[in-house]
This record gives structure tokens, C-alpha cells and sequence, in this order.
């Protein structure tokens, strides 16, 4: 990852990553993405053949900016 020192803004696909001290993430709803999985196995279990299940693609989506980085790298979001 890089450091705040470098400069370096950047951009990650996970919540975590800005977390931990990216700049900003963008990607879809890990929460979103598990509950899907759940809905899925519990499909399969109740008896659905897995070869039937639709394939699904993530519909929610997290923008997250970390202001602390922001401002230690005197960059400003808005108006």
C-alpha cells in the first residue's frame, strides 16, 4: 500500500484498504455480497440444483474517503 509521505493518492475496490489507510475505496457492498452467498446457500439446501441458481452481479455499491488521508495529503472533496 502505499505511504501517505509518497503523496500517492489512491484508489482501492474494498472498504478495507481505506480502513487501513488508502485514500478512497470504491466496490461493491461486501455486507451485500455476503448476504447474497447466504440467500444462494440456503437455496441449495432447501434443494436447489446450484446449475439453476441465477448468476448474479452486485447492485449496491460503497464509495468511502478517508479524510483523514485527504487532508493529510491537502486535498478537499465538495465545495
Amino acid at each position: 500500500m502505499p505511504r501517505a509521505e509518497n503523496r500517492l493518492p489512491s484508489i482501492y475496490g474494498q472498504k478495507e484498504y481505506a480502513d487501513a489507510g488508502g485514500l478512497i475505496a470504491y466496490g461493491p457492498s461486501t455486507t451485500e455480497l455476503y448476504l447474497r452467498a447466504a440467500i444462494y446457500v440456503d437455496k441449495i439446501l432447501k434443494g436447489a440444483k446450484p446449475n439453476d441458481l441465477p448468476i448474479e452481479q452486485p447492485t449496491k455499491f460503497e464509495l468511502i474517503v478517508n479524510l483523514k488521508i485527504a487532508r493529510a495529503l491537502a486535498l478537499k472533496f465538495g465545495n
